[in-house]
C-alpha cells in the first residue's frame, strides 16, 4: 500500500464523458482529493456505485475535489471499455471525472490493488487515508453482507479532515476485483492466486 503522507502521483488522464484531459494539478485549490479506482463490471464497484455519486455531491461544495480512474484492460473486459465507461458515468450521473488510465500506469503510481480502492489525499497532496469505502460489501460474494452501504470510513476520514484533523490511522484496506493487468504489465505487488 502506499505509504500515508506519500505525495499524490501526477495524473494526466482523459475523462470519458467531457472528453478533456484531467491533470493532477487541476486540484490543487481543494481542500482535499478523493482519488477512486473504479470500472464498469466489478460487483463490488456496482454494489457502491450511488454512494459514489452521493459522496460527491456532499462533499464537492465543502472544496473536495474527487476523480474515478479505471486502469483496467479492455480487451479482456469490454465492459470497461472508455464508450461504456461514458454511458455508465451518464446513467450513474457521478458529477466527479471519470478517466480511463489505458497504460494502467497510474494505477501503478498509486499501487493500486483492486475495485473499489480509495486514497485521500490533504490540500498539500498529501496522502492521508488509503482503504474501503465502509463495512459493506455485496451480498452475493464471498465474505457478502446485508450491512447498509454509507460510505461511513471514507466520510469520517474527510470530516476529520476538513475539521482540521487528521484521520485515524487504523485504516481498513479495500476489497473488491484485483484490477485487470495487461498480460505482461502486471506490476511487482501483483501476485496471482495459486492454483
Amino acid at each position: 500500500m502506499l505509504p500515508l503522507g506519500t505525495k499524490a502521483p501526477a495524473f494526466a488522464l482523459p475523462e470519458v464523458v467531457s472528453g478533456r484531459t484531467v491533470r493532477l494539478s487541476d486540484f490543487a485549490p481543494c481542500e482535499a482529493l478523493v482519488v477512486m479506482f473504479i470500472c464498469n463490471h466489478c460487483p463490488f464497484v456496482k454494489h457502491v456505485r450511488d454512494e459514489l455519486g452521493k459522496l460527491a455531491r456532499d462533499y464537492m461544495p465543502r472544496g473536495v475535489g474527487f476523480i474515478g480512474i479505471n486502469s483496467n484492460d479492455t480487451n479482456a473486459y469490454p465492459d470497461d471499455s472508455p464508450e461504456k465507461m461514458k454511458l455508465e458515468a451518464m446513467d450513474a450521473g457521478w458529477p466527479f471525472a471519470y478517466c480511463f488510465d489505458e497504460s494502467q500506469e497510474v494505477a501503478k503510481a498509486y499501487a493500486a490493488a483492486c475495485t473499489p480502492d480509495f486514497y485521500i489525499f490533504d490540500k498539500q497532496q498529501r496522502l492521508v487515508y488509503r482503504g474501503q469505502l465502509d463495512d459493506s460489501r455485496p451480498p452475493s460474494k464471498r465474505g457478502g453482507n446485508n450491512l447498509p452501504v454509507t460510505g461511513r470510513d471514507l466520510r469520517s476520514a474527510l470530516d476529520r479532515l476538513l475539521s482540521g484533523q487528521r484521520p485515524d490511522e487504523k485504516q481498513l484496506p479495500s476489497i473488491g476485483c484485483n484490477i485487470k493487468w495487461k498480460p505482461g504489465n502486471e506490476p511487482a505487488y501483483f501476485a496471482l492466486p495459486k492454483a
